[in-house]
């Protein structure tokens, strides 16, 4: 199999002092690989190296390196280069004396040197002269020179299927296996003098993970990640990060993830992780007995991990099987080893299945698209309280909280139906007032007032108090809740509240918001504050998660030694005693969990006309009307912002343009989804038009313009050819056209049987002819005019 230099379109800085972005756009039509693709790269030869698992792998500038491991038989310490480039491997040139044969070790990249550290030695096939090895070996890459660190001082005890890491010049060692238990110690040691050089027990603090071993380390926006491992009866599926400069570990929480989405990883070890951009790639690994070959993906900033499908090409099709194979994709396997060149991550060896070593290498392309700021757009919004347009007056106190009209009615009915039932009050009073008479008895919502002179709605809701209100507030706006401090009863007690709206408003994904956090939160001494509320509010499933939390064995005379249960009311009391006296039951229910719609769902459906009777803007294209809403283009453009705050067009009409260029209605849909959900998926042709709107518009980031180039070096196809051709005229994008008439020019046969051409202006069935005379020979036009 060949092998081409790949990669993905690097992000695009936005220059702001040029008039016309798409002037400037440059595109590069190469090799690019396809975002999220496997791909099956040569294997290692027998001749060049064995098969092998419990190896390390380092990258280095265009190779990757693989040390050590076993091949089932014996240990290892070859050291092999794999080259990227041209897809080849040999063994590397070494001189000196390399590590003593060895598997379950570490290796790092510090400068132009690999560090060698620690792992288990010995003759495995006699099972001899087994031990833990705690030495540090240096390989200088540009001599081949393997060298001995002899360190004076203490040091960490011998170690194997540790976790290693470089950052800030030192080498991090923490966790392994010394033989007789498994390690959480943690231990550093400086990289840039050998001659001064010392192991560094570290002071750790905060949670500390269990201690483990089999396990991957990497390193993330200044942190250390250590996920899962082999912990004993201890083994979780839990993700620790670790901060360098205060040397404190922090268990990362998963109460936030809504049930019915992603989960973390299950439980393993002999896994691989990775980091890339803002990502932490999980592959592979022995989980509960299987070899699951799914990749995870952690989003460090928004706390959050799904499942990344493959791309299609992943695949090839077996027409005997009438299936879609994934022979391009790397099989379950553990011990296996990973790195990452440039936008690529590498994984080789391994053992899959049967105990059988791999010698397989796999490059999976990795997406760096600037991240999706949908959520913190709109959660800007709630926090700025600009343009708001409806004023909620809460409970008895009538405290006052402001919202948008745009976003309430998109992500919840219940207070939908309020609105609309203000606005309908407020018609009629408003007619009665000055004695007009209605010609139409249904309410009229904000249709009955001008564009742009629309008054602040009240709207009165007796069930809510303010605080809880406000945190329902924030979940419409962002999809999440900011959780308060776990386990404090006020703040627990709080969330309950909030619940108590969420089932009042028929807000389901809010619910499992409320239920996760609070059954987290629940403990020896909130519990029967919390059981005594749920009972309060009638909020069975909490009262009911309470009350068997109490009657635990190992909880239940805990809690009736305290003085708060000696305070509760009586028939509370008596329902506890019963319930440990005689447990119900236990009804297991197959039925799926309603977990509601998501923002980005919700949105979508209020584009496609579940927002037309709130719409407030209209923006005009090329004359043509498209109704919006203000408060979601405020949100999501700060040139919309701008406007909105610095003036208000009287007839509430905006001229659409990028520039001097009017998109397409086409592009302009695609523009308008990208702005109300997110949604970036285009044709070709779109993104010629919208590679200037990040800059023109002012969106938080360039995601959609590294789409858009993207779209355009990729997706360039006979079939859809002519309708960029035209897009990439109107918009002046030479490059393109260029390449544009290149396809047609040597796929001219196919071409001339598009209806397409047939509708193209003569302009540019000239370029056409003129491109077709330039680089056609007499020969070809001849052949090409016999297949016509």
């Amino acid at each position: 199999m060949s092998c081409r230099s790949t990669k993905v379109a690097p992000s695009v800085d936005f220059d702001h002092s040029c008039s016309d972005s798409v002037e400037y756009l440059t595109l590069n039509f190469g090799p690019f690989e396809t975002v999220h693709r496997w791909r099956r790269l040569p294997p290692c030869d027998e001749f060049v190296g064995a098969r092998r698992s419990k190896h390390t792998v380092v990258a280095y500038r265009d190779a990757i390196y693989v040390f050590g491991g076993d091949n089932g038989k014996n240990m290892l310490n070859d050291l092999l280069r794999f080259d990227v480039k041209d897809c080849s491997w040999c063994r590397a040139f070494t001189t000196g004396t390399p590590p003593a044969p060895r598997y379950h070790h570490s290796a790092v990249v510090y400068g132009s040197s690999m560090f060698v550290f620690g792992g288990y030695t010995g003759d495995i096939y006699s099972n001899s002269n087994l031990k833990n090895k705690n030495d540090l070996f240096e390989y200088k890459f540009a001599t081949g020179q393997w060298t001995e660190w002899k360190v004076e001082g203490s040091l960490p005890v011998a170690r194997s299927a540790h976790g290693a890491t470089v950052y800030s010049d030192k080498l991090w060692i923490f966790a392994g296996y010394d033989g007789n238990a498994r390690l959480n110690d943690m231990w550093t040691i400086n990289l840039q003098d050998r001659e001064h050089a010392c192991w560094e027990e570290i002071d750790q603090s905060g949670e500390i993970p269990p201690s483990c071993c089999n396990f991957p380390v990497a390193v993330c926006r200044d942190k250390m990640f250590v996920f899962s491992g082999q912990s004993g009866a201890k083994i979780t599926n839990n993700l620790f990060q670790f901060e360098f400069k205060g040397h404190m570990w922090t268990r990362i929480p998963t109460e936030h993830l809504l049930r019915g989405s992603p989960p973390p990883p299950q439980r393993r070890y002999g896994h691989t992780m990775v980091a890339f951009d803002r990502h932490l790639y999980v592959f592979g690994g022995a989980a509960d007995n299987t070899l699951p070959n799914e990749l995870h993906c952690y989003d460090v900033d928004s706390q959050s991990w799904e499942v990344i499908h493959p791309s299609m090409d992943s695949e090839l099709f077996s027409a005997t099987l009438d299936v879609h194979v994934n022979t391009c994709m790397p099989s379950g396997r553990l011990f296996h080893a990973a790195a990452v060149i440039q936008d690529a991550m590498y994984i080789f060896g391994g053992t899959v299945d049967n105990n059988v070593r791999s010698g397989e290498m796999y490059r999976f392309q990795f997406s760096c698209y600037p991240k999706c700021t949908l959520h913190e757009d709109y959660g800007k919004l709630w926090e700025n309280r600009q343009f708001c347009d409806v004023e909620f007056i809460l409970g008895e106190r009538e405290e006052r909280v402001l919202g948008h009209i745009a976003i309430v009615t998109a992500r919840c009915q219940w207070l939908r139906k309020k609105i609309l039932q203000a606005w309908d009050r407020q018609r009629q009073k408003t007619k009665q007032d000055s004695s007009e008479e209605s010609d139409d008895g249904a309410a009229g919502g904000l249709r009955d007032f001008p564009a742009g002179n629309r008054p602040m709605q009240e709207v009165y809701i007796r069930e809510a108090e303010a605080q809880p209100f406000e945190v329902l507030m924030q979940f419409l706006y962002t999809d999440k809740i900011q959780y308060p401090r776990r386990g404090h009863v006020q703040d627990v007690l709080l969330i309950m509240d909030v619940y108590k709206l969420a089932l009042s408003f028929q807000l389901s994904r809010l619910e499992q918001l409320c239920v996760q956090y609070i059954e987290a939160s629940v403990d020896l001494q909130n519990v029967l504050s919390v059981c005594e509320n749920a009972n309060k509010l009638q909020l069975d499933q909490l009262k009911e998660h309470c009350l068997n939390f109490v009657v635990k064995e190992s909880h239940f005379n805990q809690v009736i030694m305290t003085k708060e249960f000696e305070r509760l009311s009586t028939p509370l009391i008596v329902e506890i005693v019963r319930r440990k006296q005689q447990p119900p039951l236990r009804l297991y229910s197959d039925q799926p969990v309603d977990i509601g719609t998501s923002l980005v769902q919700d949105m979508k459906a209020y584009l496609e006309g579940g927002g037309l009777e709130f719409c407030d803007i209209v923006l005009l294209l090329d004359g043509h009307p498209r109704p919006a809403h203000k408060a979601i283009l405020a949100a999501r453009s700060s040139y919309f912002e701008a406007m909105f705050r610095s003036f208000m067009p009287v007839d509430g009409q905006v001229n659409i343009s990028i520039g001097e260029m009017v998109p397409s209605k086409q592009a302009f849909e695609s523009m308008l989804r990208y702005i109300y959900y997110g949604d970036v998926n285009m044709p070709p042709e779109d993104s010629l038009y919208l590679f200037a709107a990040p800059y023109y518009y002012g969106f938080s980031n360039n995601r959609m313009q590294a789409y858009c180039k993207q779209n355009l070096e990729m997706n360039v196809t006979v079939e859809n050819v002519l309708q960029i051709l035209e897009a990439a005229d109107k918009t002046q994008a030479l490059d393109m056209k260029k390449h544009c008439l290149h396809i047609i020019v040597h796929q001219f046969i196919k071409v001339s049987k598009l209806p397409n051409l047939r509708s193209l202006s003569q302009l540019l069935l000239l370029d056409i002819i003129e491109s077709l005379a330039t680089h056609i020979s007499d020969k070809q036009c001849a052949e090409m005019g016999s297949d016509i």
